[in-house]
C-alpha cells in the first residue's frame, strides 16, 4: 500500500514539476538549437556556433560513455531543456552536473530541472556529492544553486577567456546529507509556485 502511495505522489510530482527521461534521437536537433541559442552560448566554455554535424559527433562519442548522463527536461509533454551529468565518478560517488534551458521555456524552468537533477543524482544514481563550475558572469545561476543548497567551494580567479576579457570560475558543490536536509523545504516551495 505505501508503494501504491507513492506511486501517486510521484506522478502528482511529474505533472507539476516535470520530469528527466531519455533524449530521443529525433530531439537531438532541438537539442542543439537550445545549445547554440546566444543566451545558453554565453554561459558556457565553448561558446561557438556548434555545427548538426560537430554536434551528432560529439553525440555518437558519449553513447558508449558511462560516466557521463544527458536527460531531457520535460514538463507536461513539453521539452524544455537538458540536464547532463558529466565525470561520474562511481569510486568516489560524485558527479559534475550541468544544465539548460529552452529560451522559450517558461520562468521557474531552472528551478525545476535543478530539483530534479539532486533527486536524480541523490536518489536515483546513489551520488555523495554533486558539483559544478559556473562562470562569475553567470552570477543568476550561482544564486540558483546556493539557494538550493549548494556551497561555494573555490573560486578560480581569471580562469577562462571570454571575449578577451578573463573571468573568475565558481566552483560550487552540494553533499546529499545536505541536499536530503534541504529538499523537502525546496519541494514546498516549487509546488506552491506551480500553483500560481
Amino acid at each position: 500500500m505505501a508503494d501504491f502511495y507513492q506511486g501517486i505522489k510521484m506522478n502528482e510530482l511529474s505533472s507539476r514539476l516535470g520530469l528527466l527521461r531519455a533524449i530521443k534521437p529525433e530531439e537531438l536537433e532541438l537539442m542543439l538549437s537550445w545549445r547554440n541559442a546566444p543566451g545558453v552560448r554565453a554561459n558556457m566554455y565553448t561558446r561557438h556556433e556548434i555545427s548538426l554535424d560537430e554536434h551528432l559527433q560529439w553525440w555518437g562519442r558519449i553513447q558508449s560513455r558511462v560516466d557521463q548522463k544527458y536527460f531531457m527536461y520535460e514538463c507536461q509533454s513539453t521539452p524544455l531543456g537538458i540536464v547532463a551529468f558529466t565525470g561520474i565518478d562511481t569510486a568516489s560517488r560524485n558527479s559534475s552536473w550541468a544544465f539548460y534551458a529552452s529560451p522559450q521555456a517558461p520562468k521557474g524552468t531552472g528551478s525545476r530541472m535543478e530539483y530534479l537533477a539532486l533527486e536524480c543524482a541523490f536518489n536515483e544514481q546513489k551520488l555523495h556529492k554533486l558539483y559544478c563550475e559556473v562562470l562569475a558572469v553567470n552570477s543568476p545561476v550561482i544564486k540558483l544553486h546556493q539557494k538550493f543548497g549548494f556551497k561555494i567551494e573555490g573560486i578560480l580567479r581569471e580562469q577562462h577567456r571570454v571575449d578577451e576579457v578573463f573571468v573568475d570560475v565558481y566552483k560550487l558543490g552540494i553533499l546529499a546529507r545536505e541536499w536530503s536536509s534541504k529538499r523537502e523545504e525546496m519541494q514546498e516551495k516549487l509546488l506552491k509556485l506551480s500553483n500560481a
